[in-house]
C-alpha cells in the first residue's frame, strides 16, 4: 500500500469529502439547499446578530471573498438580511430573518445528530478524542490557516 493513505494531509481531505457529503446528503433528506458554510453563518448570527461580514468570515474560518457569496446566497434565499454599518458605510451588518432563525432551530438538532455519520465506526470515547486531537492541531495550526478562526470576544458580545 501507498505511503499516500497514511499521510495526514490525505486522510483529512477524505474526512472533509466524507463530512461534506454527510452534511449534503442529510440536508437533501430533509428538503434544504443548505451548504455546511451557510449552516455555520447561520448558527454564528443567532449567536452574534448585526455582526459584519467581515468579522463572519473570521468566525467560520473562510477567506473573505468566499464569505460574500455565502452570504449573498443566504440573502436570496431570505434566511438572512444586509445592510450598511451605520459608522462604517463600508462594513455590510448582517442578520437572520425570521425564516433564517426558524430554518437554524429546526436544523440544529439534525446536523448535531449527523455528527456521528461523519465519523463513522468510532465508539463514543473514540469521537470525544478524535475531537480533542483534531481541536488541539487545529488550534496550534490556527495561525498557518489561509482563512484563521477567530473567536469571539466574549467581552465585546456582551457589550
Amino acid at each position: 500500500m501507498s505511503e499516500i493513505y497514511t499521510m495526514p494531509g490525505h486522510l483529512i481531505r477524505r474526512l472533509q469529502q466524507i463530512s461534506i457529503s454527510v452534511f449534503t446528503d442529510r440536508m437533501k433528506a430533509l428538503g434544504h439547499d443548505l451548504t455546511a458554510p451557510q449552516f455555520a453563518t447561520l448558527a454564528v448570527l443567532s449567536e452574534s446578530p448585526g455582526i459584519d461580514q467581515a468579522t463572519l468570515a473570521g468566525r467560520i474560518a473562510h477567506d473573505r471573498p468566499t464569505i460574500g457569496g455565502v452570504v449573498e446566497r443566504l440573502e436570496a434565499k431570505g434566511l438572512l438580511t444586509r445592510r450598511r454599518n451605520a459608522s462604517d458605510r463600508r462594513a455590510m451588518v448582517l442578520d437572520l430573518t425570521s425564516a433564517g432563525a426558524d430554518m437554524l432551530a429546526a436544523l440544529v438538532p439534525e446536523v448535531r445528530a449527523l455528527q456521528v455519520d461523519i465519523l463513522p465506526g468510532l465508539t463514543e470515547a473514540e469521537r470525544s478524542e478524535f475531537i480533542r486531537l483534531a481541536t488541539k492541531v487545529a488550534t496550534i495550526g490556527n495561525a498557518s490557516a489561509r482563512a484563521p478562526l477567530v473567536m469571539p470576544d466574549p467581552a465585546q458580545d456582551s457589550a
